[in-house]
Protein backbone atom coordinates (compact mmCIF):
# COMPACT_ATOMS: atom_id res chain seq x y z
CA UNK A 1 0.00 0.00 0.00
CA UNK A 2 0.83 3.47 -1.21
CA UNK A 3 0.81 5.92 1.79
CA UNK A 4 0.75 9.50 1.28
CA UNK A 5 0.39 12.97 3.91
CA UNK A 6 -0.81 16.11 2.42
CA UNK A 7 -0.85 19.63 4.56
CA UNK A 8 -3.40 21.56 2.76
CA UNK A 9 -5.51 24.66 3.67
CA UNK A 10 -8.79 23.01 2.64
CA UNK A 11 -10.43 19.69 2.25
CA UNK A 12 -10.99 19.94 -2.01
CA UNK A 13 -7.38 21.09 -2.15
CA UNK A 14 -6.32 17.67 -1.06
CA UNK A 15 -8.49 15.92 -3.38
CA UNK A 16 -7.39 17.44 -6.19
CA UNK A 17 -3.63 16.89 -5.42
CA UNK A 18 -5.18 13.33 -4.36
CA UNK A 19 -6.50 12.74 -7.61
CA UNK A 20 -3.84 13.89 -9.66
CA UNK A 21 -0.87 11.53 -7.82
CA UNK A 22 -2.34 8.24 -6.53
CA UNK A 23 -5.56 8.31 -8.86
CA UNK A 24 -9.24 7.97 -8.39
CA UNK A 25 -9.27 4.56 -6.43
CA UNK A 26 -7.07 6.49 -3.50
CA UNK A 27 -8.90 6.48 -0.35
CA UNK A 28 -8.96 8.71 2.32
CA UNK A 29 -7.24 7.31 5.27
CA UNK A 30 -8.14 9.93 7.89
CA UNK A 31 -8.30 14.05 8.39
CA UNK A 32 -7.58 16.35 11.26
CA UNK A 33 -6.89 19.86 11.80
CA UNK A 34 -3.32 21.02 12.73
CA UNK A 35 -1.13 24.25 13.30
CA UNK A 36 1.99 25.00 11.34
CA UNK A 37 4.49 28.00 11.33
CA UNK A 38 4.52 30.81 13.70
CA UNK A 39 6.77 32.33 16.00
CA UNK A 40 7.69 30.85 19.60
CA UNK A 41 4.03 29.18 19.85
CA UNK A 42 2.80 32.25 18.47
CA UNK A 43 0.94 32.88 15.09
CA UNK A 44 0.36 29.71 13.96
CA UNK A 45 -1.77 28.79 10.88
CA UNK A 46 -4.44 26.91 10.38
CA UNK A 47 -3.99 23.60 8.07
CA UNK A 48 -5.78 20.34 7.24
CA UNK A 49 -3.60 16.70 7.56
CA UNK A 50 -4.92 14.42 4.63
CA UNK A 51 -3.75 10.97 4.51
CA UNK A 52 -4.73 9.07 1.63
CA UNK A 53 -3.49 6.21 0.57
CA UNK A 54 -4.19 3.26 -2.94
CA UNK A 55 -2.78 -0.43 -2.99
CA UNK A 56 0.49 -0.98 -4.62
CA UNK A 57 -0.85 -3.05 -7.51
CA UNK A 58 -3.48 -0.56 -8.78
CA UNK A 59 -2.75 0.29 -12.01
CA UNK A 60 -1.51 4.28 -12.55
CA UNK A 61 -4.33 6.17 -13.39
CA UNK A 62 -5.05 7.03 -17.09
CA UNK A 63 -3.68 10.11 -18.48
CA UNK A 64 -6.71 12.55 -19.30
CA UNK A 65 -7.97 12.73 -22.60
CA UNK A 66 -6.69 15.72 -24.15
CA UNK A 67 -9.30 18.69 -24.85
CA UNK A 68 -9.77 21.58 -27.23
CA UNK A 69 -9.28 24.33 -24.20
CA UNK A 70 -12.34 27.39 -24.21
CA UNK A 71 -11.09 30.08 -22.18
CA UNK A 72 -14.24 31.37 -21.17
CA UNK A 73 -15.41 28.01 -19.35
CA UNK A 74 -12.52 27.51 -17.71
CA UNK A 75 -12.43 31.09 -16.00
CA UNK A 76 -16.12 30.10 -15.24
CA UNK A 77 -15.10 26.49 -13.48
CA UNK A 78 -11.75 27.91 -12.40
CA UNK A 79 -14.21 30.70 -9.92
CA UNK A 80 -16.59 27.68 -9.20
CA UNK A 81 -14.14 26.26 -7.47
CA UNK A 82 -12.33 28.80 -5.67
CA UNK A 83 -15.77 29.19 -4.56
CA UNK A 84 -16.58 25.77 -3.16
CA UNK A 85 -13.23 25.97 -1.35
CA UNK A 86 -13.53 28.91 0.36
CA UNK A 87 -17.31 27.56 1.38
CA UNK A 88 -16.32 24.46 2.47
CA UNK A 89 -12.82 26.05 4.29
CA UNK A 90 -15.43 29.05 5.88
CA UNK A 91 -17.87 25.61 7.21
CA UNK A 92 -15.24 22.99 8.49
CA UNK A 93 -13.36 26.00 10.64
CA UNK A 94 -14.77 25.96 14.31
CA UNK A 95 -16.62 29.43 14.83
CA UNK A 96 -17.26 30.59 18.12
CA UNK A 97 -20.62 29.44 19.51
CA UNK A 98 -22.21 30.08 22.76
CA UNK A 99 -21.68 26.99 24.96
CA UNK A 100 -25.75 26.22 24.82
CA UNK A 101 -25.93 26.31 20.46
CA UNK A 102 -23.08 24.07 19.52
CA UNK A 103 -25.37 21.86 17.95
CA UNK A 104 -27.88 24.16 16.32
CA UNK A 105 -24.62 26.25 14.99
CA UNK A 106 -23.68 22.74 13.43
CA UNK A 107 -26.91 21.81 11.81
CA UNK A 108 -26.91 25.58 10.31
CA UNK A 109 -23.40 24.90 9.00
CA UNK A 110 -24.39 21.30 7.43
CA UNK A 111 -27.56 22.84 5.59
CA UNK A 112 -25.14 25.87 4.44
CA UNK A 113 -22.77 23.72 2.60
CA UNK A 114 -25.66 21.49 0.77
CA UNK A 115 -26.90 24.19 -0.48
CA UNK A 116 -23.70 26.11 -1.53
CA UNK A 117 -23.00 22.74 -3.12
CA UNK A 118 -26.62 21.74 -5.03
CA UNK A 119 -26.34 25.76 -6.22
CA UNK A 120 -22.96 24.99 -7.77
CA UNK A 121 -24.03 21.48 -8.89
CA UNK A 122 -26.81 23.15 -10.41
CA UNK A 123 -24.94 25.93 -12.28
CA UNK A 124 -22.14 23.40 -13.69
CA UNK A 125 -25.20 20.81 -15.19
CA UNK A 126 -26.15 24.17 -16.74
CA UNK A 127 -23.13 25.52 -17.85
CA UNK A 128 -22.55 21.34 -19.35
CA UNK A 129 -25.70 21.72 -21.43
CA UNK A 130 -24.56 25.30 -23.12
CA UNK A 131 -21.48 23.23 -24.22
CA UNK A 132 -22.99 20.36 -25.45
CA UNK A 133 -25.62 22.58 -27.14
CA UNK A 134 -22.83 24.90 -28.24
CA UNK A 135 -20.71 21.94 -29.69
CA UNK A 136 -23.87 19.92 -31.11
CA UNK A 137 -25.10 23.63 -33.07
CA UNK A 138 -23.63 23.84 -36.95
CA UNK A 139 -20.83 26.35 -37.57
CA UNK A 140 -23.82 28.46 -39.77
CA UNK A 141 -26.20 28.18 -36.74
CA UNK A 142 -23.55 29.57 -34.12
CA UNK A 143 -22.79 32.44 -37.00
CA UNK A 144 -26.63 33.21 -36.81
CA UNK A 145 -26.81 33.35 -32.86
CA UNK A 146 -24.03 35.36 -32.32
CA UNK A 147 -25.01 37.94 -35.11
CA UNK A 148 -28.61 38.05 -33.38
CA UNK A 149 -26.68 38.72 -29.82
CA UNK A 150 -24.54 41.57 -31.54
CA UNK A 151 -28.51 42.60 -32.51
CA UNK A 152 -29.39 42.63 -28.73
CA UNK A 153 -32.38 39.95 -29.71
CA UNK A 154 -33.07 38.65 -26.16
CA UNK A 155 -31.61 35.26 -25.48
CA UNK A 156 -35.01 33.79 -25.09
CA UNK A 157 -36.01 34.49 -28.67
CA UNK A 158 -32.42 33.86 -30.33
CA UNK A 159 -32.19 29.82 -28.23
CA UNK A 160 -36.16 29.42 -29.67
CA UNK A 161 -35.29 30.25 -33.09
CA UNK A 162 -31.75 28.36 -33.05
CA UNK A 163 -33.65 25.17 -31.58
CA UNK A 164 -36.30 26.01 -34.21
CA UNK A 165 -34.16 25.37 -36.98
CA UNK A 166 -31.71 22.90 -35.55
CA UNK A 167 -35.20 20.85 -34.88
CA UNK A 168 -36.11 20.95 -38.69
CA UNK A 169 -32.68 19.95 -39.86
CA UNK A 170 -32.68 16.89 -37.64
CA UNK A 171 -36.28 15.80 -38.69
CA UNK A 172 -35.21 16.56 -42.82
CA UNK A 173 -31.99 14.60 -41.63
CA UNK A 174 -29.81 17.41 -43.24
CA UNK A 175 -27.23 20.22 -42.71
CA UNK A 176 -28.41 23.61 -43.82
CA UNK A 177 -26.29 25.99 -45.26
CA UNK A 178 -25.52 29.21 -44.44
CA UNK A 179 -28.55 30.43 -47.10
CA UNK A 180 -30.52 27.89 -45.99
CA UNK A 181 -29.89 29.07 -42.17
CA UNK A 182 -30.50 32.54 -42.62
CA UNK A 183 -33.75 31.62 -45.29
CA UNK A 184 -35.49 29.75 -42.32
CA UNK A 185 -34.48 32.51 -39.60
CA UNK A 186 -35.99 34.94 -41.78
CA UNK A 187 -39.59 32.66 -42.33
CA UNK A 188 -39.72 31.99 -38.82
CA UNK A 189 -38.95 35.77 -37.37
CA UNK A 190 -41.18 37.16 -40.39
CA UNK A 191 -43.96 34.55 -39.11
CA UNK A 192 -43.50 35.46 -35.43
CA UNK A 193 -44.21 39.07 -36.08
CA UNK A 194 -47.26 38.47 -38.21
CA UNK A 195 -50.14 39.12 -36.07
CA UNK A 196 -48.67 42.17 -34.88
CA UNK A 197 -48.08 43.71 -38.65
CA UNK A 198 -50.29 45.68 -40.69
CA UNK A 199 -51.51 48.03 -38.21
CA UNK A 200 -51.48 52.10 -38.90
CA UNK A 201 -53.08 54.90 -37.29
CA UNK A 202 -56.47 54.58 -37.28
CA UNK A 203 -58.51 56.58 -40.21
CA UNK A 204 -61.57 56.80 -38.14
CA UNK A 205 -60.19 58.57 -35.11
CA UNK A 206 -60.18 62.17 -35.28
CA UNK A 207 -57.71 62.89 -32.38
CA UNK A 208 -53.96 61.08 -32.34
CA UNK A 209 -51.71 61.41 -29.11
CA UNK A 210 -48.17 61.00 -29.40
CA UNK A 211 -46.54 59.90 -26.32
CA UNK A 212 -42.64 58.89 -25.19
CA UNK A 213 -39.89 59.44 -23.75
CA UNK A 214 -37.65 63.64 -24.37
CA UNK A 215 -36.15 63.60 -27.69
CA UNK A 216 -37.49 60.69 -29.13
CA UNK A 217 -38.77 63.06 -32.49
CA UNK A 218 -42.00 63.23 -31.78
CA UNK A 219 -42.55 66.48 -33.21
CA UNK A 220 -41.17 65.60 -36.04
CA UNK A 221 -43.02 62.94 -36.51
CA UNK A 222 -46.13 64.94 -36.19
CA UNK A 223 -44.86 67.35 -38.66
CA UNK A 224 -44.23 64.23 -41.33
CA UNK A 225 -47.69 62.51 -40.74
CA UNK A 226 -49.26 65.67 -41.18
CA UNK A 227 -47.98 66.47 -44.28
CA UNK A 228 -48.90 63.41 -45.59
CA UNK A 229 -52.35 64.03 -44.55
CA UNK A 230 -52.45 67.86 -45.98
CA UNK A 231 -50.43 67.38 -49.05
CA UNK A 232 -51.18 63.62 -50.34
CA UNK A 233 -54.92 63.19 -49.11
CA UNK A 234 -55.57 66.61 -48.81
CA UNK A 235 -57.13 66.48 -45.15
CA UNK A 236 -57.55 69.39 -42.95
CA UNK A 237 -55.21 68.72 -39.90
CA UNK A 238 -54.94 70.89 -36.70
CA UNK A 239 -52.13 70.68 -33.91
CA UNK A 240 -52.51 70.44 -30.30
CA UNK A 241 -49.36 70.74 -28.09
CA UNK A 242 -48.87 70.61 -23.97
CA UNK A 243 -45.29 70.50 -24.28
CA UNK A 244 -45.13 73.68 -22.48
CA UNK A 245 -41.45 72.24 -20.45
CA UNK A 246 -39.66 72.86 -23.27
CA UNK A 247 -40.36 76.58 -24.94
CA UNK A 248 -38.36 75.09 -28.05
CA UNK A 249 -40.35 72.60 -28.84
CA UNK A 250 -43.65 74.45 -29.00
CA UNK A 251 -41.49 77.05 -31.66
CA UNK A 252 -40.37 73.94 -33.48
CA UNK A 253 -44.54 72.92 -33.91
CA UNK A 254 -45.23 76.18 -34.59
CA UNK A 255 -42.77 76.43 -37.73
CA UNK A 256 -43.89 73.42 -39.12
CA UNK A 257 -47.55 74.54 -38.32
CA UNK A 258 -46.67 77.93 -40.30
CA UNK A 259 -45.36 75.83 -43.16
CA UNK A 260 -47.84 73.77 -43.46
CA UNK A 261 -50.99 76.31 -42.42
CA UNK A 262 -52.43 74.32 -40.36
CA UNK A 263 -53.82 75.94 -36.52
CA UNK A 264 -51.92 75.31 -33.18
CA UNK A 265 -53.36 74.95 -30.00
CA UNK A 266 -51.35 75.70 -26.72
CA UNK A 267 -52.67 73.71 -23.83
CA UNK A 268 -51.15 73.76 -20.45
CA UNK A 269 -53.73 71.51 -18.41
CA UNK A 270 -56.49 69.49 -18.92
CA UNK A 271 -58.68 72.31 -18.07
CA UNK A 272 -57.66 74.19 -21.52
CA UNK A 273 -58.37 71.00 -24.04
CA UNK A 274 -62.25 72.07 -24.43
CA UNK A 275 -61.39 75.50 -25.36
CA UNK A 276 -58.45 73.73 -27.87
CA UNK A 277 -60.87 71.00 -29.27
CA UNK A 278 -63.42 74.42 -29.92
CA UNK A 279 -61.34 76.18 -31.58
CA UNK A 280 -60.20 72.88 -33.93
CA UNK A 281 -63.82 72.26 -34.79
CA UNK A 282 -63.40 72.29 -38.11
CA UNK A 283 -60.77 70.02 -38.48
CA UNK A 284 -60.65 66.53 -39.93
CA UNK A 285 -57.80 65.05 -37.73
CA UNK A 286 -56.01 66.46 -34.92
CA UNK A 287 -52.61 65.76 -33.55
CA UNK A 288 -51.59 65.95 -29.85
CA UNK A 289 -47.84 66.63 -28.63
CA UNK A 290 -47.28 65.60 -25.33
CA UNK A 291 -44.34 66.66 -22.93
CA UNK A 292 -41.49 64.26 -22.83
CA UNK A 293 -40.63 63.46 -19.25
CA UNK A 294 -39.10 60.46 -17.60
CA UNK A 295 -41.54 58.05 -18.37
CA UNK A 296 -39.61 55.24 -16.44
CA UNK A 297 -42.01 56.87 -13.63
CA UNK A 298 -45.29 55.49 -13.67
CA UNK A 299 -46.13 58.42 -12.12
CA UNK A 300 -45.58 60.46 -14.85
CA UNK A 301 -46.84 58.38 -17.52
CA UNK A 302 -50.38 58.86 -15.42
CA UNK A 303 -49.71 62.73 -15.22
CA UNK A 304 -49.69 62.58 -19.40
CA UNK A 305 -52.47 59.86 -19.44
CA UNK A 306 -54.97 62.57 -17.77
CA UNK A 307 -54.56 64.64 -20.60
CA UNK A 308 -55.41 62.35 -23.35
CA UNK A 309 -59.04 61.80 -21.81
CA UNK A 310 -61.48 63.30 -24.92
CA UNK A 311 -65.09 62.19 -26.35
CA UNK A 312 -63.72 62.34 -29.42
CA UNK A 313 -62.65 59.33 -31.60
CA UNK A 314 -59.15 59.42 -30.57
CA UNK A 315 -55.95 57.05 -30.38
CA UNK A 316 -52.76 56.88 -28.42
CA UNK A 317 -49.47 56.13 -30.36
CA UNK A 318 -45.85 55.27 -28.48
CA UNK A 319 -42.64 56.95 -30.11
CA UNK A 320 -39.69 55.58 -29.24
CA UNK A 321 -36.15 56.15 -30.73
CA UNK A 322 -33.53 53.22 -31.68
CA UNK A 323 -31.07 55.51 -29.68
CA UNK A 324 -32.43 54.33 -26.60
CA UNK A 325 -31.60 51.77 -24.30
CA UNK A 326 -33.41 48.41 -24.92
CA UNK A 327 -34.26 48.78 -20.75
CA UNK A 328 -35.34 51.91 -20.59
CA UNK A 329 -37.96 51.81 -23.86
CA UNK A 330 -38.99 48.35 -22.16
CA UNK A 331 -39.46 50.26 -19.20
CA UNK A 332 -41.50 53.15 -20.73
CA UNK A 333 -43.48 50.84 -22.45
CA UNK A 334 -44.59 48.29 -19.97
CA UNK A 335 -45.99 51.14 -18.04
CA UNK A 336 -47.73 52.79 -20.95
CA UNK A 337 -48.98 49.64 -21.55
CA UNK A 338 -50.94 49.43 -18.33
CA UNK A 339 -52.73 52.46 -19.60
CA UNK A 340 -54.05 50.50 -23.08
CA UNK A 341 -51.63 52.05 -25.33
CA UNK A 342 -50.51 49.46 -27.89
CA UNK A 343 -49.61 51.44 -31.06
CA UNK A 344 -46.07 52.30 -31.12
CA UNK A 345 -43.75 54.41 -33.77
CA UNK A 346 -39.47 53.94 -34.02
CA UNK A 347 -37.59 56.82 -35.06
CA UNK A 348 -34.07 57.12 -35.51
CA UNK A 349 -33.61 54.32 -37.50
CA UNK A 350 -30.41 56.11 -39.61
CA UNK A 351 -28.92 56.85 -36.31
CA UNK A 352 -28.42 52.78 -35.21
CA UNK A 353 -27.24 49.44 -37.09
CA UNK A 354 -28.83 47.53 -33.92
CA UNK A 355 -32.89 46.55 -34.28
CA UNK A 356 -33.12 43.93 -31.92
CA UNK A 357 -34.84 45.98 -29.81
CA UNK A 358 -37.85 46.43 -32.26
CA UNK A 359 -38.06 42.49 -31.92
CA UNK A 360 -37.91 42.47 -28.26
CA UNK A 361 -40.88 45.11 -27.32
CA UNK A 362 -43.14 43.72 -30.37
CA UNK A 363 -43.32 40.02 -28.80
CA UNK A 364 -42.79 40.83 -25.31
CA UNK A 365 -45.44 43.78 -24.97
CA UNK A 366 -47.77 42.29 -28.05
CA UNK A 367 -46.93 46.28 -29.39
CA UNK A 368 -48.30 47.21 -32.93
CA UNK A 369 -46.09 48.81 -34.60
CA UNK A 370 -47.11 51.56 -36.84
CA UNK A 371 -44.48 53.61 -38.71
CA UNK A 372 -40.50 54.10 -38.98
CA UNK A 373 -38.98 57.00 -39.22
CA UNK A 374 -35.11 58.13 -39.94
CA UNK A 375 -34.07 61.48 -40.58
CA UNK A 376 -35.11 65.13 -39.85
CA UNK A 377 -36.67 65.26 -43.44
CA UNK A 378 -40.44 66.44 -43.80
CA UNK A 379 -42.65 64.88 -45.15
CA UNK A 380 -40.36 62.19 -46.12
CA UNK A 381 -38.11 59.60 -43.77
CA UNK A 382 -41.41 58.26 -42.47
CA UNK A 383 -42.70 55.17 -44.30
CA UNK A 384 -44.99 52.14 -42.91
CA UNK A 385 -44.20 49.00 -40.91
CA UNK A 386 -43.04 46.00 -42.94
CA UNK A 387 -41.78 42.86 -41.50
CA UNK A 388 -40.49 41.59 -44.25
CA UNK A 389 -38.34 44.91 -44.99
CA UNK A 390 -37.51 45.03 -40.99
CA UNK A 391 -36.39 41.34 -40.96
CA UNK A 392 -33.79 42.47 -43.69
CA UNK A 393 -32.41 45.05 -41.36
CA UNK A 394 -32.37 42.90 -38.61
CA UNK A 395 -30.76 39.81 -40.18
CA UNK A 396 -28.17 42.44 -42.07
CA UNK A 397 -25.91 41.27 -45.12
CA UNK A 398 -26.61 38.30 -44.79
CA UNK A 399 -30.48 37.82 -45.25
CA UNK A 400 -31.65 37.22 -48.44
Amino acid sequence: MRVKRYVVSALPEAVSLIRSELGKDAVILNTKEIKVGGFMGMFRKKKMEVIAAIESNQASPPAKPQRNPNPQVDAVVEQILQTAQRTVTAVMEPPVVLAAEPQKEKLEREQYIIDEIRDLREYMLKLSKQQSSLSAMSEHLVVLREHLIEQEMEPQWIERLIQTISDKQAEEKIDYSKEQVWEHAAELLEEWLQPYSGSSISSQVRVVHFVGPTGVGKTTTIAKLAAEQTIKHGRKVGFITSDTYRIAAVDQLRTYANILNVPLEVVFSQMDLPRAFKQLEERELIYMDTAGRNFRSELHVSEVNSLLQTTEPNETVLVLSMTGKTKDMSAVANHFCKYGVRKVLFTKLDETSVYGAIFNLIMNFELLPTYMASGQTVPDDIEKFQVDSYVRQLLGSNSL
